[in-house]
């Protein structure tokens, strides 16, 4: 037998030869996984060579904060679980910032990460290459779940478990964890062929449920404040149904945008950071909070202060009363509008809506009236005319990702989403989600998205031009240049007279995405909305940049 024979041989002996990364594998596609992203890493090499004889597509991005925001932006598009694949160490560690967004936001993902040896764990070897002392310990603050596995016949009940545990309300990213030894070692297992992971229920306590409907009964200035909860539960209908039946005005989150019909008679929109809004809420007698926590943003900055009772519904039991005192109802939005629902109409529920000699549809309509005339007061007829113009601009159903900068801002408060959906990196905050998130959209969905970034985010992301460009993603990527940090800009000169360290050196974008083989191009303000739609039209991923410098509107919280 020649050599060339036996390296064949050898060679089939070991694609025989499962391994546990096979196992990983098998799981994940038994799971219903499609799509992976990540970036190879030397302890994770038994699980990339597993990858290798899958159907399972994989994203390789340049920088692992931005492939976990590209599993968030996947996850959120698609509605299925965003799956990750990590190397040891650093590149554990540099997911955590788009860990910590998806974390924050209720955002179901399941993340494989590599480990050392497990000679290694424990510090019994040290010095061993990417090596921490407990690697799964900095995840904990950002992921609800971490196990390190140490048995390969242990890995398909990690992960189904994992997996239930990332979709069961308050979703969110999970850890498992699979040291390199273990990733490689042969399996006796056979293939993994099925598997099932199931969320499990938390239904509201009747006794809680029925409580609110008496309040509710009550009541005659009754207010749904609405958050992502709501979105992610797809209980959009059922709110409406609310709604309708308590005669109740609704104001969204900017998490919650687009869980009830922006053009509604009911309809607040999401005005959260206005006064006027605000007074509405407080002059509530009941305040019905569902899939929020009422956090900085959405009390107006915390200055909200309720004179009626309070109801707070949310699956995640740490956000209950955490900032108001309240009703507090542990339960997924869907399932308690459900039960909220059916109770209100077994006992004929009447509204009784009375706003002061007003009703609710005349009190929106004066409250959006009064939002309108206080930004008529400020000179703000850039901004306005800038945010409607890539409004009217991008499709009904097209999914837009924001930023963290000033048109993100805007985009909270002004943004109806139509029948796409506005994701925004509100959740933790951090900078770079928009670009990565929109290619993990875009590849989920196989359709156009938009990405909306300022100069200063826009250079954390900016390597995935690579990413987009690989894959052909159909993203259009909105740079808004403002030379620095503008938001911050605005805070600094707001609070002490002067801004520091928020100027940038900038490159020329355009130059520097056409460097990648992307479409660039530099257009003025009032020719946004056309650049747009052009670039709509175009195949695979471009970008659109335009140097001006926004505002945002006066605060309304003071």
């Amino acid at each position: 037998m020649t050599g060339m024979q036996d390296a064949a041989q050898d060679t089939v002996k070991r694609a025989a030869q499962r391994n546990g990364g096979d196992l990983v594998i098998e799981t994940l596609t038994a799971l219903g996984a499609k799509t992976v992203f990540g970036i190879p890493g030397q302890h994770a090499l038994g699980l990339f060579d597993a990858l290798s004889r899958s159907t399972l597509q994989f994203i390789s991005s340049r920088v692992e904060n931005n492939s976990a925001f590209a599993a968030d932006g996947y996850s959120r598009a698609t509605d299925e679980v965003g799956v990750l694949f990590l190397s040891t160490g650093p590149g554990a560690l540099t997911s955590l910032a788009g860990l910590q967004e998806a974390y924050a936001t209720g955002v179901p993902m399941v993340v494989i990460a590599s480990q050392i040896p497990l000679d290694g764990l424990g510090a019994r070897r040290k010095g061993m290459l990417h090596q921490l002392d407990d690697q799964k310990a900095s995840a904990a603050n950002v992921t609800k779940f971490q196990q390190t596995v140490h048995h390969a016949s242990g890995i398909p009940s990690a992960i189904q478990d994992a997996w239930a545990r990332a979709v069961t309300v308050p979703m969110g990213p999970v850890w498992v964890e699979v040291p390199q030894d273990v990733l490689l070692a042969p399996v006796m297992v056979p293939p993994v062929q099925d598997a099932l992971a199931e969320a499990y229920d938390h239904p509201p306590r009747v006794e809680l449920i029925r409580e609110a409907v008496r309040w509710l009964s009550e009541a005659k200035r009754p207010v749904i404040v609405a958050g992502g909860g709501v979105r992610r539960a797809k209980a959009q209908a059922q709110l409406l149904d609310a709604a309708r039946t308590l005669q109740a005005p609704v104001l969204c989150t900017p998490g919650g945008n687009g869980a009830f019909p922006w053009e509604h008679e009911l309809s607040l929109q999401s005005w959260v950071e206005d006064r006027y809004v605000s007074e509405v809420l407080e002059d509530a007698d009941v305040l019905v909070v569902i899939g929020s926590s009422l956090g900085e943003v959405s009390s107006n900055y915390f200055t909200l202060a309720p004179r009626g009772r309070l109801i707070q519904i949310d699956a995640e039991p740490r956000v209950l009363e955490s900032n108001t005192p309240a009703l507090g109802i542990r339960a997924d939005a869907g399932a308690a509008l459900d039960f909220l629902n059916a109770q209100l109409h077994r006992e004929g529920f009447t509204a009784r809506a009375d706003w002061h000699g007003r009703g609710p549809q005349e009190v929106v309509a004066e409250t959006l009236g009064k939002v309108a005339a206080r930004l008529d007061a400020q000179d703000l007829g850039l901004e306005r005319r800038f945010m409607a113009d890539i409004r009217e601009a991008v499709p009904a159903a097209m999914q837009t990702f924001w930023d963290m900068t000033i048109s993100a801002y805007w985009g909270w408060s002004c943004w109806d989403s139509r029948e796409g959906q506005f994701h925004s990196a509100q959740g933790a905050g951090g900078l770079g989600f928009g670009f990565p998130a929109a290619i993990g959209g875009a590849i989920g969905l196989g359709e156009r998205v938009l990405a909306v970034s300022g100069d200063g985010s826009a250079m954390y992301s900016i390597a995935e031009l690579a990413t987009a460009k690989q894959h052909e993603a159909p993203v259009t990527w909105l740079i808004v240049d403002d030379g620095g940090y503008g938001i911050l800009r605005e805070y600094m000169e707001g609070a002490f007279g002067k801004a520091t360290a928020t100027e940038l050196a900038r490159p020329d974008f355009v130059a520097l995405a056409r460097s990648f083989g992307v479409p660039a191009r530099e257009v003025q303000p009032q020719d946004v909305g056309q650049a747009l739609r052009e670039s709509f039209a175009a195949q695979g991923p471009n970008v659109v940049v335009v140097k001006t410098l926004l505002k945002m509107f006066a605060p309304t919280h003071f």
